[in-house]
């Protein structure tokens, strides 16, 4: 079988590199020559609104899916013309809008901040005035790992914000102060069969994820999130992987948003789950069963950002695993990621403690784990 992926990042290398073993054959369509996916799959360069490598691809390919959701509309529907397409190109339009996203999450009955959309300075202020401060200012397309968004704490944050991300629709969003941050993944077959796995809680700085552990052990949560989940994935009539990211706000999920595609926060799979996130995907979408998604002890998922650490020091920590993805070292660049996996909590204390200072942070920094 053929899979054809838009988007050559590191979530199209390890979509690739989980498919082989299922003796799956896979292209990559990216605008960069150096495309890390290129690595280890056939590399299709051209932009993603190329009519025609976009026929190329869907001419070769069984099936095609998506490293990112920001793929253009009109690409998607160009594909789903020619091959079939999973994720669905309705679930991409919506994830791509968070006006969309947070409109259907109103609609099912999931719990998100208050928000206002925004189209000028008259109408952020009367906006501030509804959703009240302190409160987030978000771009409603693109935007990831804390870019296109400030928060506005005091009412002089307001005007500087719109000079910044004016210009460009806008959504304000209630501030929510969260106690934790979690996610749930969840995987759809084309036949409508459905699996969760352990809820995960993430830890960021600066906007960007830089630690996950699963399982989150909070049952009440996990029940709630898979829930939410179920909706989301009925409703889009989805088929693949999905993640949905959510606040803890006095033992309740608040929804932030949804990503169709596999996740940063399931990298931890690979290791610590029966059947990872990226082989799921990859059953899901070519109509195969899905597999097991049970945790195999607890997992510790830690990002590497800028640049990777000497592999004979991660490596010397029991049940510690290194993944690199092939990127040139850059400042605020995910260029791997490590995951430690114990049978108790003791063990993976220990071993944070020796992982943490490698990639900069100092242990406890992130605060009791296991």
């Amino acid at each position: 079988m053929n899979v054809g992926i838009v988007g050559g990042g590191q979530l199209a290398r390890m979509l690739a590199l989980a498919g082989y073993p299922l003796n799956l054959h896979f292209q990559i369509l990216d605008p960069a020559a150096d495309a890390c996916a290129g690595q280890v799959a056939g590399l299709v360069q051209g932009d993603y609104d190329d009519e025609a490598r976009l026929n190329q691809l869907a001419d070769w390919a069984d099936v095609v899916t998506f490293d990112f959701e920001n793929v253009p509309a009109a690409a998607a529907r160009l594909l789903e013309q020619r091959v079939t397409v999973y994720p669905p190109a309705r679930a991409l339009a919506v994830a791509q809008d968070r006006l969309f996203e947070k409109t259907l999450f109103w609609e099912l009955g999931i719990p998100t901040p208050t928000f206002a959309t925004v189209d000028s300075l008259e109408e952020l202020q009367g906006a501030v005035l509804r959703v009240e401060l302190p409160a987030v200012l978000k771009t409603r397309r693109l935007g990831y790992d804390g870019k296109g968004q400030r928060v506005l704490r005091v009412p002089e944050d307001v005007e500087p914000a719109w000079r910044e991300l004016g210009g460009a629709p806008l959504l304000l969003e209630g501030f929510v102060p969260f106690e934790r941050e979690v996610s749930v993944l969840a995987a759809r077959g084309r036949d409508g069969e459905t699996v969760f796995y352990p809820l995960v809680e993430n830890h960021h700085r600066d906007g960007i994820l830089r630690l996950s552990r699963a399982p989150c052990l909070k049952p009440g949560l996990e029940q709630e999130g898979w829930d939410y989940a179920r909706r989301l994935l009925e409703r889009l009539n989805y088929v693949g992987l999905l993640a949905i990211e959510f606040f803890v706000h006095e033992d309740r999920l608040i929804a932030n948003e949804m990503a169709p595609r596999v996740h940063n926060s399931g990298h931890w799979t690979i290791e610590g789950a029966e059947t990872s996130q990226f082989e799921n995907h990859l059953r899901a979408i070519l109509g195969l069963p899905l597999g097991p998604t049970a945790a195999v002890g607890q997992s510790v998922m830690l990002n590497c950002i800028g640049a990777m650490p000497e592999p004979a020091a991660v490596l010397a920590v029991a049940g510690a695993h290194y993944h690199a993805y092939g990127k040139a070292p850059r400042p605020g660049r995910k260029v791997g990621h490590l995951t430690l996996r114990a049978a108790a909590s003791d063990a993976l204390r220990t071993g944070l403690e020796r992982l943490l200072p490698l990639i900069g942070f100092q242990p406890g920094e992130f605060g009791p784990i296991g």
